[in-house]
């Protein structure tokens, strides 16, 4: 069975931490794009960041540049966000998704598998 389970959110105060992780079962992770995305209430599906299949290419919104990083640990099928500097724009539910083929993409149609979400809060 072809499985993505986010984990990891919760609340934090702004200036916070937060490392999220994805983990995958039924794909290797670095056989396809891994996207991190968001969506707030009342707001579209984002894509936050990305990191491609073979050569680990990563990406990033403009608005979390800097703050936040991707990761992929092949020996966990594990793909992680860590964010730094949480804001009080950034609270969402974040998914991650799979893609196949290496290239990420900023839009959630291309991809095929995706996490149940994990709550980030942001709040002091």
């Amino acid at each position: 069975q072809v499985q993505l389970v986010e984990s990891g959110g919760g609340l934090v105060q702004p200036g916070g931490s937060l490392r999220l992780a994805c983990a995958a079962s039924g794909i290797t992770l670095d056989g396809g794009a891994i996207g991190w995305f968001r969506q707030a209430p009342g707001k579209e599906r984002e894509g936050i960041s990305c990191i491609s299949g073979r050569d680990g290419t990563t990406y990033y919104r403009d608005s979390v540049k800097g703050r936040f990083a991707i990761s992929r640990d092949n020996s966990q099928n594990t793909v992680y966000l860590q964010m730094n500097n949480l804001e009080p724009e950034d609270p969402a539910l974040y998914y991650c998704a799979f893609k196949d083929g290496e290239k990420c993409s900023d839009y959630p149609y291309p991809y095929n598998v995706w996490g149940q979400g994990t709550q980030v809060t942001v709040s002091s």
